[in-house]
């Protein structure tokens, strides 16, 4: 008698599990399905359209064997790792300094966001007039008479990922900083107090005290990150549509150009998968750390 008044499993929170139907329906065929296909068709011969010419691994040894895929990797690599080091570094930095309670928070904290809320494309193509030698800050600085008129880091095959680095700082570290902001107003203000009392430097209290306990905002704050910088794309069509020659190319543009382009659609989704598998070791660490955590 005591179960007779329990709603069965199966139907408790139903309109909540009816609800969830398409979004599961959408994970599973679409998300599911796509990688699936992309994984399988990448071992396959397939030029314009996809054929189930079995090959094996020779998509994959042709595509590492590529010089313009394994530059694309290069660029990434450098592009990944400075955007990584400074988005962190200055976001955080940001955030200490609009923690102090100044004045305008709200202007400096929506001035600071602001970039993030235009599309890749639309950085992509202010920064590029705004480092053209013939429009932008190194034309001003010639007109000035000041160091730098000459600078043409668009132009240059060693300087241009670097000006794509410039770019992504620009849009992303609002973000960084927003997030990290939240982690620090999470802060019990008691810590603090007792670093106070205690006499421990205030750079002292952020590196030992503050930052290990921000493990988590980190943590999400790399993979957000990380996951868009293995993804960049359009920033590189807009400023520099690869070039010059391939110095700024990277994994997603080589993916789209075999596609769409070179009608090698074996090939580009060889790369795609390559990327997903990138994007699964990012992923994995962090769902594996975050699962620990809850339990502990």
């Amino acid at each position: 008698m005591a179960h007779a008044g329990r709603p069965f499993g199966l139907l408790r929170n139903l309109n909540a599990k009816v609800a969830a139907i398409p979004m599961m329906l959408t994970v599973i065929v679409i998300f599911i399905g796509c990688t699936l296909w992309t994984v399988f068709y990448s071992f396959t011969s397939s030029r314009l359209l996809p054929t189930s010419d079995f090959v094996g691994f020779d998509q994959y040894s042709r595509l590492f064997g590529n010089s313009r895929w394994n530059q694309s990797l290069l660029n990434l690599a450098t592009y990944g790792v400075c955007v990584l080091t400074f988005v962190f570094i200055i976001g955080f930095v940001l955030a200490v300094l609009i923690d102090q309670k100044i004045r305008f928070e709200n202007t400096f904290r929506t001035i600071f966001l602001y970039p993030f809320a235009l599309s890749f494309i639309v950085t992509g193509l202010v920064w590029q007039w705004i480092l053209d030698p013939g429009l932008g800050v190194p034309k001003v600085l010639n007109d000035l008479g000041l160091p730098g008129g000459s600078l043409a880091l668009l132009g240059d095959k060693n300087t241009v990922i670097y000006a794509l680095v410039i770019a992504g700082l620009w849009q992303g570290t609002g973000l960084v900083m927003v997030l990290m902001l939240a982690g620090l107003r999470g802060i019990d203000s008691e810590i603090w107090k007792a670093a106070r009392v205690d006499g421990i430097p205030a750079w002292r209290t952020y590196l030992f005290i503050i930052i290990p306990m921000m493990r988590g905002v980190f943590v999400t704050t790399l993979v957000i990150v990380a996951s868009g910088i293995v993804r960049v794309y359009d920033l590189v069509v807009a400023m520099t549509q690869g070039g010059p020659g391939f110095a700024s190319e990277v994994p997603a543009k080589y993916v789209y150009s075999f596609m769409f382009e070179r009608a090698n659609l074996g090939q580009g989704l060889a790369a795609s998968t390559v990327m997903l598998v990138t994007v699964f070791i990012i992923l994995v660490p962090w769902a594996l750390a975050e699962f620990r955590q809850k339990r502990s």
